[in-house]
C-alpha cells in the first residue's frame, strides 16, 4: 500500500487543503472601464458641488477687504487691522449683537422645545393599528411642511391678531383678557417657537418612522412572550432602536445653533419686537442686501459658519466621549 508522504518541515497534516492564490488586484482603470455609468452619476453632483459650493467659497476674501463694485476680489485693498476691520465692526453693531443673541436663544428653544415632538409623535404613531387611521394622521401632520412661512403669517395674523383674531374673539367671548401674541415680545417667542414645533413636526417624523420601520420585529414578538407592555417595548426596544438616528440628528441640530433660515423670522417679525424676532438672516438681509455693507455681512457670514463647525465638532467629540457613533 502506498504511503502518503508528509512534508516535516510544513508541520501540516497530510490531508490539509491547499492554500487559495489571493486573486491578482485589477488596475483602477479596469474597475473604472467596467462600472463607468456609476462615475458618470456620480460626476453629477461633483461638478455642482463644485461649481455652485466651492467656487463661490472664493469670495469670502471680501470680508477681509474693502468692497467696491468696481473692482475684482483680487483688486479690493485690504481692510484695516489687518483685515479684520469689519469683523471688529461687526461686534460693535448693536444689531448683530441682538441678532447673535436671538439666533442662539431661538434655536435653542427649537431644540429644546421642537426637537423632541417628531420622536414622541413617531412612537405614537406607531403604536396605532388601525392603517387608515393612522395614514389620516400622518397626511395632517406632514402637509404644514409645504406651507410657505408668508401663508402661516397670514394664517398666524387671522388667529392671533389682537383685535380680530379668532383666538382672541373666543377669549373676549369668555371674558378675558386680549393677548398680543405677535406684537409683544415675550408672547412673540412663544408663538414663533409654536408655529416653528407645528409645521416641521409630521416631516421629522418621516425618518424616525423610518428607523423604527428596521428594528426586528423579532425583538417585539421575544418581549411579548415574556409579557411586556407597549410602554415597555416603547422604552426598551423601540427607543434604543432608534438612538442612534437621534443622537445623528441632535449633532447636526447642534451644528446650527448659529444658523437660522431667513424666510421664518422675516415673515413672523415687525417692529415690536424686533429687539426678539432680529436674528443673523435678517440682519444680513438689512445690512447687504438694503444696506449694501457687502463686507460688513460677509464677515458676519463667515464668523457664522465658523462658528457653526465649532459647534458640530463640539458635538460630535461629546457624543463620542458618551459611547455613541456620532458622524464621523
Amino acid at each position: 500500500m502506498a504511503k502518503i508522504e508528509v512534508n516535516k518541515n510544513s508541520g501540516g497534516n497530510a490531508f490539509d487543503k491547499p492554500e487559495r492564490a489571493k486573486p491578482a488586484k485589477q488596475p483602477v482603470t479596469v474597475y473604472i472601464k467596467r462600472y463607468w455609468q456609476l462615475y458618470v452619476l456620480l460626476l453629477i453632483p461633483m461638478v455642482y458641488f463644485a461649481v455652485f459650493k466651492y467656487s463661490p467659497m472664493y469670495y469670502v476674501l471680501i470680508a477681509f477687504k474693502k468692497y467696491s463694485i468696481v473692482q475684482t476680489v483680487a483688486q479690493m485693498p485690504w481692510a484695516k487691522n489687518h483685515g479684520f476691520e469689519y469683523f471688529i465692526k461687526a461686534f460693535q453693531n448693536k444689531d448683530f449683537i441682538y441678532a447673535l443673541r436671538n439666533t442662539i436663544f431661538l434655536n435653542l428653544l427649537d431644540i429644546i422645545l421642537g426637537f423632541p415632538v417628531p420622536i414622541i409623535f413617531a412612537l405614537l404613531l406607531n403604536e396605532l393599528r388601525f392603517k387608515f387611521f393612522k395614514k389620516s394622521v400622518q397626511t395632517i401632520a406632514y402637509m404644514p411642511h409645504f406651507l410657505s412661512w408668508v401663508i402661516i403669517y397670514g394664517l398666524a395674523l387671522q388667529l392671533f391678531a389682537p383685535a380680530n383674531g379668532l383666538i382672541n374673539i373666543f377669549i373676549k367671548n369668555l371674558g378675558g383678557e386680549t393677548i398680543h401674541f405677535l406684537d409683544n415680545g415675550s408672547t412673540w417667542v412663544k408663538t414663533y417657537i409654536g408655529l416653528g414645533i407645528w409645521q416641521s413636526f409630521g416631516w421629522n417624523s418621516i425618518i424616525y418612522l423610518a428607523a423604527i420601520s428596521g428594528i426586528s420585529p423579532e425583538l417585539y414578538e421575544a418581549a411579548s412572550v415574556d409579557g411586556a407592555g407597549r410602554l415597555q417595548k416603547m422604552w426598551h426596544i423601540t427607543l434604543p432602536g432608534i438612538r442612534p438616528t437621534i443622537v445623528v440628528l441632535l449633532i447636526l441640530a447642534l451644528g446650527n445653533v448659529l444658523g437660522s433660515n431667513f424666510d421664518r423670522p422675516f415673515a413672523l417679525q415687525n417692529t415690536l419686537v424686533m429687539k426678539n424676532a432680529e436674528v443673523i438672516s435678517t440682519f444680513v438681509y438689512k445690512y447687504g442686501i438694503k444696506g449694501l455693507q457687502f463686507s460688513l455681512t460677509t464677515a458676519v457670514g463667515l464668523f457664522q459658519s465658523v462658528a457653526n463647525v465649532i459647534f458640530l465638532l463640539l458635538a460630535n467629540w461629546f457624543s463620542r466621549n458618551m459611547g455613541e457613533r456620532g458622524i464621523m
